[in-house]
């Protein structure tokens, strides 16, 4: 049986911490770095900016900031002003979790396409989300020699409750949009896939899924208070997941328009219309050939001719959930990376 109260535990525990954060930061890095162009070409004009793109930029880069504190508190060696290195970590780190749910909740709220019944409710459960992680700002720390920064000070009760919300809350959002999938994502039929692996991956409800169980997993670590190391290991991981999944929606969601993330602007047919960034114009696209058949009718000799023409598709049209409006199905996995088909040698044996 582990004592976990040990001093020779918690001190193990602290060499892992500290190694544990700098993979975390290697991981988002990575992810920050390879999804760099889709930041760039907002920043450069390319793509039109739009108000729901300040939440996930905030996001993106108060969660890189605030790792990079937290390795930089782990790595020190001389006497710094520790009270305000751990209160910029924390403010950073909190709002980077309270940005991660928003980018959530305004997935749910497309889906939803924008029902007043929807929006009021989320964002009071987002103010009294937002109004636990600035209390929980409130710390103290101090430099030990032989030690570091250290946490002298904190209210552990308020970052549980802080934790079991913030679980609760993603919970609501996952289930509020699974609710609304459930019963308007026919694409499961049209493309001939389950219904389960459409609604996790087709329509991105693995991102809810993920964020739910990385705050899940925090929160068990928290109520568990095993040591002082082992009661917060699980928060870091939780905030970079969450912010992980929170920022791939919302690149999902711009994927689906060349305007931009125009997903809180105009509806259609009470959902909200994607375009992919295809062809625009009938002069990209070739033209089918007209087939033309001709047949004499009975014995009276009289002569029919028919011409039949198709029309083709100049693009895909996607309504908020990910279903396919216009155009071909097999099309949406051109336009999506992040959405996984499955083909047809894994549906049957090779016999």
């Amino acid at each position: 049986m582990v004592d976990w109260q040990s001093p020779k535990e918690v001190l193990q525990d602290g060499v892992f911490f500290g190694r544990f954060m700098h993979v975390l930061l290697g991981i988002y890095v990575w992810e920050w770095f390879t999804s760099l162009k889709f930041d760039w070409e907002h920043f450069s004009g390319r793509r039109p900016f739009r108000w729901p793109l300040i939440f996930y930029f905030l996001n993106r880069y108060c969660l890189l900031f605030a790792m990079i504190g937290i390795v930089t508190a782990l790595n020190v060696t001389r006497e710094i002003n520790c009270q305000a290195l751990y209160t910029y970590n924390q403010v950073l780190g909190n709002a980077a979790i309270g940005l991660a749910s928003i980018n959530l909740s305004l997935r749910t709220i497309a889906v939803w396409s924008r029902s007043i019944y929807i929006v009021i409710p989320v964002i009071m459960v987002i103010l009294g989300h937002w109004s636990l992680l600035l209390h929980g700002v409130l710390l103290k720390a101090a430099w030990v020699p032989g030690q570091g920064c250290v946490i002298t000070e904190t209210d552990n009760k308020l970052l549980a409750v802080t934790f079991i919300y913030g679980m609760a809350f993603d919970f609501t959002v996952l289930m509020l949009t699974a609710w609304k999938l459930v019963f308007s994502a026919p694409s499961a039929v049209k493309i001939g896939r389950s219904m389960l692996v459409t609604l996790i991956f087709g329509d991105g409800l693995i991102y809810f899924v993920v964020a739910f169980l990385s705050n899940l997993l925090a929160t068990i670590f928290m109520l568990l208070n095993l040591n002082a190391v082992m009661s917060i290991i699980a928060n870091v991981p939780a905030a970079v997941a969450s912010t992980i999944v929170a920022c791939r929606a919302v690149r999902r969601l711009c994927k689906y328009t060349q305007q931009g993330p125009d997903f809180l602007g105009t509806t259609m047919a009470s959902s909200l219309a994607f375009r992919t960034t295809g062809a625009t114009t009938t002069a990209s696209v070739p033209k089918r050939p007209k087939v033309a058949t001709s047949g004499l009718s009975g014995m009276d000799g009289v002569h029919v001719q028919m011409e039949t023409f198709e029309s083709p598709a100049t693009y895909v049209e996607y309504d908020a959930m990910g279903n396919i409006i216009k155009g071909s199905p097999d099309s949406m996995f051109d336009h999506d990376p992040e959405a996984q088909q499955i083909k047809d040698e894994f549906k049957r044996p090779p016999y």
